[in-house]
């Protein structure tokens, strides 16, 4: 009895899910032309990256652990995770709290947190069509970077666990909103602190031994630097060189403790949602 209910509710779920992806996705199709644009700057961004690094090793072997084609994929890699990860959650949420416009979504029978995530799952679906996929093959035949994984099924966890972690990391900055009018200001704080500590602009390993250390205890390094060094097959950090399974192992431990700090953040606000300008 409980199985068949505990089967009923999750196919009812994953109903929902697919509903609102396809909703979501048919949605942003009209907007292609944004995707485009990424397929253009993501190149440009990773051409900038190459020729950066390969002036700072001239002829070094390596640097930061790391060799010069080990830091191109790593880049690459990096560049295409972005494409599956990209989250907006926080500016979403933000604005529907400051318009009023939260009171639809806290009436409904799934709550808002469940509702975006598969909107998020609709949204990079596009994005894996239209920015992913076109530049993987600019990678692949134009710069002739090896974009390989070292294991395919490890990376893919790695980049899914990833994409959870940007999601409700988001999310709970988004919440923000419930106590606070405008968020900007800690939405863009944080960002600049992600986008340095997450190491998507440089690798973590070229940072203090203390700081890197430090990451193991922050969201960071497991949106981006963990799941590139997983695509790459090395990962190393803070003095320690884990293998592919204890990297991700220790990421899946991170998202379920930001998952707990969200729900928790999640129920605190929802006692100070008041619908202003509902």
């Amino acid at each position: 009895m409980v199985r068949t209910e505990l089967m009923n509710r999750l196919k009812h779920n994953w109903l929902i899910c697919r509903t609102v992806a396809e909703v979501t996705y048919k949605e942003w199709s009209a907007y292609r032309t944004h995707s485009l644009v990424s397929v253009i700057v993501g190149p440009v961004y990773f051409m900038v990256q190459y020729f950066i690094w390969t002036a700072v090793y001239g002829g070094q072997s390596s640097l930061g652990g790391m060799d010069l084609p080990q830091m191109i994929r790593y880049f690459g890699a990096t560049a295409l995770i972005g494409y599956l990860i990209m989250d907006f959650a926080d500016w979403n949420l933000s604005m529907l709290v400051r318009t009023g416009k939260f009171l639809t979504f806290h009436l409904r029978p799934i709550h808002h947190r469940s509702f975006a995530l598969f909107q998020k799952i609709g949204h990079r679906s596009l994005g894996f069509l239209f920015e992913f996929l076109p530049c993987l093959l600019i990678f692949i035949f134009i710069f002739g970077v090896d974009m390989r994984p070292a294991s395919l099924p490890w990376t893919f966890l790695s980049v899914l666990l990833a994409f959870l972690m940007n999601f409700y990391v988001n999310y709970t900055i988004g919440l923000a909103s419930f106590w606070i009018i405008q968020s900007n200001g800690i939405r863009s704080a944080f960002m600049l602190v992600s986008g340095i500590f997450s190491g998507a602009l440089i690798p973590l390993g070229f940072f203090p031994n203390w700081l890197q250390v430090v990451q193991f205890f922050l969201p960071f390094q497991y949106i981006a630097y963990m799941p590139a060094m997983v695509f790459t097959g090395h990962y190393s950090l803070g003095g320690l060189e884990l293998s592919t399974q204890q990297a991700v192992g220790i990421q899946a431990m991170a998202v379920l403790i930001t998952f707990g700090f969200s729900e928790l953040v999640r129920r605190l606000a929802m006692k100070q949602f008041t619908a202003v300008g509902a």
